[in-house]
């Protein structure tokens, strides 16, 4: 497929177009035709703008259309074929049978968000009637709903070039919303985006909406990705990323005259908690499921395990035994970019440098070694130096882990007391331990976004119950996730309408409920009409 290497602007191709990057190919380190053009500010300025102006009819589309709309993109990428599939794997190193499972996904979270719109409810319709009559003061007539926010920049992330980018979660939710959407490209992968991006304009097309709906911009976040989110028609931003890459962005949107949300997943250790009779009943089995856990997408997941904790006892001595033998087994693979890789060793060297840190195992380099090659490996280090040395807490992006070794479970529950806020916590132990470890599962749901109980962080369900999200520094906002159908909420804002008559209210808030919608009315949850 012909990539042309410029912005996608509310349906036409960027003329202008500044500095030009190419991709690089992570397993080989050799760069990748065509030559991709960084936007100027007034393309930014262009996209946002026609975000504002298409926002105005897309907000009040029907359902119906937005429903269409979503599956339409989904069949558009579907239809890209092999090709969209042959070049994220040239850009990410990523395996093609990852990425099918990865495209299944995107398009699989699109459908589901088109489900979610058609049926309705989401919008949080509650309706209580006037009450004239009522003393010693009459009740107006209130009505409420959540309404999107407006214009949406998404921030494309690294580990997830098709399922968190350009038509990702992030997009699928704030157009499900009924957000029009502005999606800054990761540099990584950008004949991805424009491929996908083309897609997405094709479905808008093909659905009779308006261009200005969706827009693809290049250029660099410290640039044009900070002008995006400045630009005063910008309501929200959506960023999966680095902690320091969510920090800058927030400070941006916070020092704005009007400050917007960021909703940024941004750094998760995914601490792991092992119990002495969980590793007496299956400890080997337990060592080999982590060292899938973490080395799985050579370990750039957001909810890779990147902390064990367990007690000293001859079960956890056999356990380090079979968790040594699967690390030195483990195999090497190309990280989806050099940057990545380079600061996957800087962390991993800084973290196996601090007091009392010793490596358990590693895995064999291969004499041809690629030039972003990511070799797993294990560290080990005592409660007692992770109580007094918080860098020990630092995410190395990357397939390493550090296990930590108490002398009891005073010190086992300390531990879990000083991390910060995560994305996951999973506790493995048998049924009488996991009863009377109560007061530590209480801990960790104040801790993570998500709990998992005899299982492995990694892999995260795209479905209604799902969060993944978590305190600070996790993410900006632990009260909203970025994966299931609840990820919508971010972009949604609630509205009264207090007074109104029936032909000035929206659709879900008339009296005939003409879209059969779950209401609370006066209280009560009911798709009935109003008497």
């Amino acid at each position: 497929m012909h990539l042309h290497g410029y912005s996608l602007l509310a349906g036409h191709r960027g003329a202008l177009g500044g500095a030009t990057f190419r991709a690089s190919n992570p397993a080989t380190g050799e760069t990748l035709a065509p030559d991709f053009h960084e936007a100027l500010p007034a393309e930014a300025d262009e996209a946002v703008n026609a975000a504002a102006v298409a926002f105005a009819q897309f907000r009040i589309v029907a359902p119906e259309i937005r429903a269409r709309l979503l599956e339409t993109i989904a069949a558009e990428i579907e239809a890209l074929g092999e090709p969209l599939l042959q070049r994220c794997h040239e850009e990410t190193a990523l395996p093609l049978a990852r990425l099918r499972g990865e495209r299944a996904r995107t398009c699989g979270q699109l459908r589901l968000f088109a489900q979610v719109v058609r049926e309705g409810s989401w919008v949080d319709a509650r309706i209580d009637p006037a009450l004239p009559d009522r003393q010693p003061l009459p009740r107006p007539d209130v009505r409420r709903m959540l309404q999107p926010l407006g214009p949406v920049v998404v921030f494309g992330s690294s580990n997830f070039p098709l399922a968190f980018s350009v038509a990702g979660g992030d997009t699928a939710s704030a157009l499900a919303a009924g957000c029009t959407v502005v999606v800054k490209a990761h540099r990584s992968h950008p004949g991805t985006a424009e491929l996908v991006g083309g897609a997405i304009n094709r479905a808008i097309a093909a659905c009779g909406l308006p261009a200005g709906i969706f827009s693809l911009i290049h250029g660099g976040g410290a640039t044009i990705g900070l002008a995006l989110v400045r630009h005063p028609a910008t309501t929200a931003v959506g960023f999966t990323g680095s902690h320091a890459a969510g920090r800058a962005l927030c400070a941006a949107a916070a020092a704005r005259p009007h400050p917007i949300p960021v909703f940024a997943e941004m750094s998760s250790l995914n601490p792991v908690f092992l119990m002495p009779g969980a590793l007496r009943e299956r400890g080997p089995a337990i060592a080999q499921g982590l060292v899938v856990s973490f080395t799985l997408g050579v370990g750039q997941f957001c909810t890779k395990p990147g902390l064990v904790f367990a007690c000293r006892s001859p079960e956890t001595e056999a356990f380090l035994a079979a968790l040594a033998a699967a690390v030195r087994a483990a195999p090497c693979a190309p990280m989806l970019s050099a940057g990545i890789h380079a600061a996957f060793l800087e962390n991993r060297a800084s973290v196996s440098a601090l007091p009392g840190v010793t490596e358990l195992a590693a895995a064999s380099t291969p004499a041809a070694m690629p030039p972003t090659l990511g070799c797993p490996s294990i560290a080990v280090a005592t409660a007692k130096n992770f109580l007094r040395t918080p860098a020990l807490a630092t995410e190395a992006f990357g397939p390493f882990t550090v296990v930590v070794l108490a002398d009891s479970f005073d010190e086992f529950s300390a531990c879990a007391h000083t991390l910060a806020g995560q994305l996951t916590a999973t506790v493995h132990g048998d049924a009488g331990e996991l009863a009377a470890a109560q007061p530590l599962l209480e801990l960790l749901a104040q801790k993570a976004g998500r709990l998992v109980l005899n299982a492995y962080p990694t892999g995260v369900e795209v479905c209604p119950a799902m969060h993944h999200g978590g305190p600070y520094p996790a993410t900006t906002d632990a009260r909203f996730t970025s994966v299931g159908t609840a990820a919508l909420l971010r972009f949604a804002r609630p509205v009264c309408y207090q007074g109104f008559p029936a032909a000035l209210l929206p659709p879900a808030l008339r009296d005939e409920n003409p879209l059969g919608l779950w209401r609370l009315v006066n209280g009560s949850l009911s798709r009935d009409a109003l008497a």
